[in-house]
C-alpha cells in the first residue's frame, strides 16, 4: 500500500501540470486558476488523501460523497457548484493527459442553485450615496469618481481596480476593458464620467507620491498603490450606511444597477452582454427577471385591477 506521503506527492504534480494547463491551454486569469487549484486542493486534502485514493482512483461515488460532505458542512449552494466545476476541469485535464480512461465528474449531478435577484440602486440612492462623500477631500473625491464609473460603465471591482491609464480613450468616449480570462471589451463612458476621471487624473492623483510600478494604474491609495478592492468595499459599505440605504449594497450592486437601467429602457440584450463581458447570453438574462419584477410592481402599484 502506498504512504499518504507518495499519494500526497501524486495530486501535486497532477497539480502542477493543471496549473500548467490553465494558464497555457484556457488562458485563465489568476483568480480563475487559484480557485480552480483550490478546488482541487479541497478534495485532495479533506477526503482523497486521508482515504489513500490517488486522482486516478477517484470515481462518481466518491465524488458524490465529497459533495453530500460539502452540504452537510453548511457551506453555499453556489460555492458547491463552483467547486464541482473546479473539479470537472481538473478530471477533464487528467483525461486529456490519459491519465484517466473515463471522466468520473461526467455523471456527477452539480448541487441546484436558485437563483436571487440581486439588490438594485434607484438612480436617486446613487445621487444619495455621491452626497456622502466630501468631495474637497482627495479620497472623498476619488471614491466619487469610482462610483460613476462603476455606475457608468458596469464594470467589475477587480476591472477597477486593476484599470490602467493605457486603456482610458477618452476622446472616443470608451474605456478598453480587461475582463474575465484577459479577455478585452469596449465600453463607453458617459461625458459626465470622462470629465471626472480628467479631473481626478490632473488634481488630487497627480498630487500622489506613486509607489514604482503603479505608475499606470488609474485609482491609487493615499500611498500612492493600486487600490484593493477591499478598500473599495469598505468606503461603500460606509456610505451607503451614511446614506440610510437599507439594502445589501457592494461594488457588484452597481454593475447590477447599470444592467437593470439598460434593459429596462429596451436596450438589446446582446449589447448588454458584450458591455458587460459575459460569455453567455443566459447569464445576462437575469436581467429580464429583474425587469419583469419592476413590471409587476408598476402594475401593481397604478392598475385598479391590480390594487
Amino acid at each position: 500500500m502506498e504512504t499518504p506521503d507518495h499519494i500526497d506527492k501524486t495530486w501535486e504534480r497532477y497539480k502542477r501540470g493543471f496549473k500548467t494547463f490553465l494558464n497555457l491551454e484556457k488562458n485563465m486569469s489568476k483568480n480563475s486558476v487559484d480557485a480552480y487549484l483550490h478546488d482541487v486542493k479541497l478534495l485532495r486534502e479533506d477526503y482523497a488523501v486521508p482515504l489513500g485514493l490517488k486522482p486516478e482512483d477517484i470515481t462518481l461515488s466518491h465524488l458524490q460523497t465529497f459533495v453530500k460532505d460539502l452540504s452537510d458542512t453548511g457551506i453555499a449552494v453556489t460555492t458547491q457548484s463552483r467547486i464541482v466545476s473546479g473539479l470537472r476541469m481538473f478530471f477533464h485535464y487528467l483525461a486529456i493527459e490519459d491519465v484517466i480512461s473515463e471522466n468520473p465528474t461526467d455523471m456527477l449531478d452539480t448541487p441546484r442553485i436558485t437563483r436571487h435577484l440581486p439588490d438594485v440602486l434607484s438612480n436617486e440612492e446613487i445621487e444619495q450615496i455621491l452626497a456622502t462623500f466630501d468631495k474637497s477631500r482627495d479620497d472623498g473625491f476619488r471614491n466619487s469618481v469610482i462610483i460613476e464609473v462603476l455606475y457608468g460603465c458596469g464594470l467589475r471591482v477587480s476591472e477597477l481596480v486593476n484599470l490602467r491609464l493605457s486603456q482610458l480613450y477618452l476622446d472616443e468616449e470608451c474605456l478598453l476593458i480587461q475582463g474575465k480570462g484577459d479577455k478585452q471589451r469596449w465600453v463607453p463612458i458617459n461625458s459626465r464620467a470622462i470629465k471626472l476621471l480628467e479631473l481626478y487624473i490632473t488634481g488630487p492623483r497627480n498630487e500622489l507620491k506613486i509607489k514604482p510600478g503603479n505608475e499606470n494604474y488609474v485609482f491609487l491609495s493615499r500611498l500612492g498603490r493600486k487600490l484593493s478592492r477591499q478598500s473599495v468595499f469598505l468606503f461603500i459599505q460606509a456610505a451607503v450606511e451614511k446614506a440610510g440605504i437599507h439594502k445589501t449594497v457592494s461594488p457588484h450592486s452597481f454593475r447590477h444597477s447599470f444592467a437593470t437601467e439598460l434593459v429596462r429602457n429596451g436596450a438589446d440584450l446582446r449589447a448588454v452582454q458584450e458591455m458587460l463581458g459575459h460569455e453567455s447570453i443566459t447569464t445576462t438574462e437575469i436581467y429580464t427577471h429583474l425587469d419583469h419584477k419592476y413590471l409587476r410592481e408598476t402594475i401593481t402599484k397604478y392598475h385598479p385591477r391590480f390594487k
